[in-house]
């Protein structure tokens, strides 16, 4: 029976696979179209950023994340909200601070897309330090598939494909709304972790666990009022979606924490994979949520500039709390 699971399972994703190569053929006419033609020039760049040295992309995305800071006030912004919110123990210089070197690394998570589409292999591996594998292969023992937990990171892009290279993984993730860049998008993130699900996906996300595989998962933004409940997040009460335990408990799999980081001046990416959870998931969902917040907020204080903070974390609010974006009169 789980043999007859698992190859149902495997067909399903070969002939979507094979579905969705017709159809971006059939579309390849349409992105000629002239109001394409700034999202190709925009793909050419990032192409070329691709092929040079990695000094010379590290700072190019310092001086990307310095352009972005003066030109995006609305994201500055939010990004500057949700420092004060989460760290209120730093004063305003330093807060300061930390949303110059988060911009920094905005516009270096920009040149690592370009890196993780473009740039050969060969010349990524050596940016690689990796520490864990020994967990997430004890953890794929089990026969359950494993849920790679993660967040979202500036570095998510990079560590991704930086994974990839050493382990065999389906990934879930949200799709764009420029259908071009989500073509591209898509074909570089499948062409090395073979399957890409589009976020609400549960189905296909079930059936890559049922093939025994690894799926990327990262439960800590945004998604509104349903499946969430408001569980802290930096001590402040946040819509957390509760769908890592409720997958847990759906597939068996075993739950990985994996995160990455930027290593300084040029010096690559920290990879690193802890032991499975224990004891998750609970008896108490509302807990198991919270823990995961928990992890999740215990990596970002590592290196809190990589974090995605211009994402509206606390967009949806309890009943009767004041919009904490909204600026004053």
């Amino acid at each position: 029976m789980r043999i007859c699971a698992e190859a149902a399972a495997h067909v399903r994703i070969r002939f979507v696979q094979a579905q969705r190569k017709t159809r971006s053929s059939l579309l390849r006419a349409r992105f000629l179209a002239p109001r394409f033609w700034p999202t190709w020039l925009l793909l050419g760049v990032m192409w070329l950023i691709a092929q040079l040295p990695y000094r010379a992309q590290f700072a190019l995305g310092n001086v990307l994340g310095r352009i972005m800071y003066h030109a995006s006030p609305a994201r500055r912004h939010i990004a500057a909200v949700n420092l004060r919110l989460c760290f209120p123990d730093l004063d305003e210089p330093a807060r300061a601070d930390l949303l110059r070197r988060h911009f920094n690394s905005l516009g270096m998570s920009a040149v690592e897309a370009a890196m993780s589409w473009w740039t050969p292999d060969k010349k990524l591996r050596r940016l690689a330090h990796i520490e864990g594998l020994e967990h997430l292969e004890q953890a794929q023992k089990a026969g359950k598939g494993v849920i790679l937990l993660s967040g979202h990171f500036t570095t998510l892009e990079i560590g991704a494909h930086l994974l990839a290279m050493h382990v065999l993984f389906h990934a879930m993730y949200r799709e764009h709304k420029n259908p071009l860049f989500e073509a591209v998008m898509r074909r570089a993130r499948e062409r090395r972790c073979e399957q890409a699900i589009p976020r609400g996906d549960v189905r296909a996300l079930l059936n890559s666990l049922k093939m025994e595989l690894p799926v990327w998962y990262a439960p800590d933004q945004n998604y509104g009022r349903e499946h969430s409940v408001f569980v802290p997040f930096f001590g402040v009460p946040a819509a957390s979606i509760t769908s890592t335990s409720r997958l847990a408990r759906l597939s068996g799999a075993a739950v990985v924490p994996f995160f990455q980081v930027r290593l300084p001046h040029g010096q690559g990416y920290r990879l690193t994979l802890y032991p499975a959870l224990q004891n998750f998931p609970g008896d108490d969902i509302i807990q198991d949520t919270l823990r995961v917040n928990q992890l999740i907020e215990q990596q970002i204080r590592r290196a809190p500039e990589q974090y995605l903070w211009v994402h509206r974390r606390f967009k949806t609010r309890p009943p009767g709390s004041p919009d904490v974006y909204r600026k004053a009169d």
